[in-house]
């Protein structure tokens, strides 16, 4: 049943303070707490705000207006505040399972308030804690309890200085002893030193570490994880024969401490080998629950996933804050007017309206998006730990890694660009530091290497693609989709002929576009295979062909294919019957922008491949979006109070929910420290220059 607005939601959701802003929320087209409720649901929203209130009430996590603090001091309390979150137990162990969302709620909200301690718990509970949870068995569940009270506190050592996308090139060693039932973690030289690794730097003492799995018979296995003591937790001192850094100021989330480790011959027990997909029974054979390695690469690329559809998510929040000041900022700054006494909002401007509200369209379906891809990865995570070895279930995993590998560019390349036409649209502004765009945006940066360089995991989902124009076995069964990600491509040949022969109108609603996006992936699904088949009839080897497909191919396919994937779960969550009558005309509009303005950037293929001809076609895709961002423009700012925290997590001066722009950002300019203060090099100003040539004599 869909939620309601009750009296009490007026408790939950209190009434945004009237002001400046109350023109625009008194316009809106439906109820802002009603979105709410049916956006994160009741139970969330309370998750939610007790996070936040026990922030805000806290002493701790007290903003310090216009101080930079030193990096020892900034990782000093990022590591104190991180400390805190555990106390206050806003999760348990069972949440890791039970309620994922919730903590990847958590998470978020950490985020909203400071990426560094975010990335550090994250790092520490999710990433650390559910490799181990998700990758190890029962004997490894020791752990859990002492990630939980941070009597131990963990990292995730996957890249190298020399290997960070090319996983398979990691060349961290670990061979086993049967004579002493050990395995023998070593670096063969400083290039395979871990390396960027978040919370090694100073605080880790435990880390999963990847490395090549080496059995006495002379096998080399692949990569396997492993938990591995790197300090002492009493001291903080690094553990015998681990050397263990920290990698230094880093252009954002200085908070988090990234570092560096080698081992030399570092002797583990057998035991802590994580041993879901692999294991070595004490007397050295390597057993595996899979058949065949391909099940088991499928298995674990699942679980390489998570970073990734981790990082999709930090990208978004990073999008929500940034559309979420600049909206507030364009609804509340006046300039110019149709007469000289008469200024009007900049969001009345047709072209402000074209810069932000296609990343707030964004910020909706691409939330909507990580959100269910999370779903869908607990979901293979929990058949795994069912012991699920089905090959249904290692579709699942490759479909996943291909997924999430397209996802993570798709997110954090729209957020980069969209925090950064806030900022431009706040002008003068939106450059202070006070406002936080410059923050979000040095903070989001990363996103964009992390857990992968983008253009490379495109090419992990444009190679799973091409895949699909074979036989998915050698008895030529079909490749099944469980994520119905790939169900259209059933109809391949006949989506290639078809042609757009709709009328302008056709354009406001995402359906229209989401037909000319299927065409398109064919399209370049098509092209990109025969350019593949192109570059090897030329005498080029597959690697060299590979390569000269990426720019204009691949790429555009990998990115052509994740914008329908986030188009079509869009299009098929504002469409649910589920939807609350009120809230359908609002929702739909913001499907059918995202997926208008996202297609737009391939109109040239559009008309290229013949989908598209006349200039009819091409106008009205532009028009619609022009038409779709009128009709949003009323409820923008009721949008807006959906997504956005509390004023103190949100800490923008020209973002505050009252609108008060220009007492707020006064205010906080004055707050500043030294503001009002004559330099403490006053006195180098006052002295007596010298006066080159007689400058002074001749004037």
């Amino acid at each position: 049943m869909a939620p309601t607005v009750e009296a009490g939601a007026e408790a939950l959701l209190p009434a945004p303070p009237r002001g400046p802003l109350h023109e625009y929320r008194a316009r809106a087209s439906f109820n802002w707490r009603q979105l709410a409720l049916f956006w994160d649901g009741e139970d969330m929203l309370r998750f939610k705000k007790s996070v936040f209130s026990a922030l805000e009430g806290d002493p701790l996590f007290a903003r310090s207006p216009g101080a930079a603090l030193p990096l020892e001091r900034y990782r000093e309390l990022t590591f104190l505040r991180c400390k805190r979150v555990f106390e206050y137990n806003f999760l348990g162990a069972e949440d890791l399972l039970q309620s994922p969302l919730k903590v990847l709620a958590l998470v978020h909200c950490l985020g909203m308030y400071d990426w560094s301690l975010a990335a550090k718990c994250l790092l520490h509970l999710l990433i650390f804690g559910s490799a181990v949870y998700n990758s190890g068995s029962e004997r490894h569940f020791k752990y859990l309890q002492q990630i939980f009270s941070m009597e131990i506190f963990g990292c995730f050592a996957l890249t190298e200085l020399s290997h960070g996308s090319n996983t398979k090139a990691i060349r961290t060693t670990a061979h086993y002893d049967p004579a002493t039932q050990e395995f023998i973690i070593h670096s063969p030289d400083f290039e395979a030193a871990k390396f960027w690794v978040g919370n090694m730097g100073k605080t880790a003492t435990h880390a999963v570490v990847f490395a090549q799995l080496h059995t006495p018979d002379g096998r080399g296995h692949g990569l396997h994880s492993f938990v591995v003591q790197i300090r002492d937790p009493k001291t903080l001192l690094p553990m015998p024969g681990v050397m263990v850094g920290d990698i230094g100021r880093k252009l954002g989330q200085n908070g988090l401490d990234n570092g560096f480790a080698m081992f030399h011959k570092v002797r583990i027990p057998r035991e802590d080998l994580l041993n879901r997909t692999g294991d070595v029974t004490p007397e050295g054979a390597y057993i595996t629950p899979f058949k065949d390695v391909r099940q088991r690469f499928g298995a674990s690329l699942g679980g390489l996933s998570w970073g990734r559809i981790s990082i999709m998510g930090m990208a978004v929040v990073n999008l929500k804050l940034a559309v979420s000041i600049a909206l507030r900022f364009s609804a509340t700054r006046r300039q110019f007017g149709p007469t000289e006494e008469e200024e009007v909002p900049v969001l009345e401007y047709q072209v402000q309206q074209w810069r932000l509200l296609p990343y707030l369209a964004a910020a909706y379906a691409l939330d909507h998006f990580s959100k269910s891809l999370f779903l869908d990865l607990v979901q293979l995570q929990q058949g795994l730990l069912g012991g699920d070895r089905s090959a249904l279930q290692a579709e699942l995993g490759r479909e996943i890694h291909a997924v999430a590998s397209g996802g993570k560019p798709l997110a954090s390349w729209t957020a980069q660009r969209g925090i950064q036409e806030c900022r431009e649209a706040c002008g003068g502004h939106g450059y202070l530091a006070v406002n936080r765009l410059g923050v979000l945006r040095d903070d989001n940066d990363p996103n964009c290497t992390y857990e992968g360089d983008n253009h490379v995991l495109l090419q992990q989902t444009s190679s799973f693609l091409l895949g699909l124009l074979r036989p998915a076995a050698p008895d030529g069964a079909r490749f099944r989709s469980p994520l119905k990600t790939l169900d259209f491509l059933e109809a391949y040949p006949g989506i290639l002929r078809q042609r757009f022969t709709g009328s302008a109108a056709d354009w406001l609603d995402s359906a229209a576009p989401l037909a000319a996006y299927k065409w398109l992936v064919c399209y370049l699904l098509r092209e990109s295979q025969q350019k593949l088949l192109q570059e090897r009839a030329s005498g080029r080897g597959d690697f060299a062909a590979r390569s000269n497909c990426q720019v204009y191919h691949c790429r555009s396919l990998a990115l052509a294919f994740m914008e329908l994937t986030v188009v079509q779960r869009f299009h098929t969550y504002t469409h649910d019957a589920g939807v609350p009558t009120p809230l359908r005309a609002v929702l739909r509009r913001l499907s059918a922008l995202y997926a208008l303005w996202s297609l737009s950037q391939h109109t040239a293929l559009l008309y290229r491949g013949g989908y598209f001809s006349g200039e009819q076609a091409g106008r009205s895709v532009e028009g619609a979006i022009l038409d779709l961002c009128s009709q949003l423009k009323d409820d923008a700012v009721a949008l807006v109070d959906v997504i956005a925290p509390p004023d103190f997590i949100l800490d923008s001066p020209i973002g505050r929910a009252d609108g008060e722009l220009y007492r707020n950002l006064w205010g906080s300019v004055l707050q500043g420290r030294g503001v009002l203060e004559r330099p403490s090099w006053w006195a180098e100003f006052s002295t007596r220059k010298p006066d080159p040539g007689g400058l002074r004599s001749k004037l």
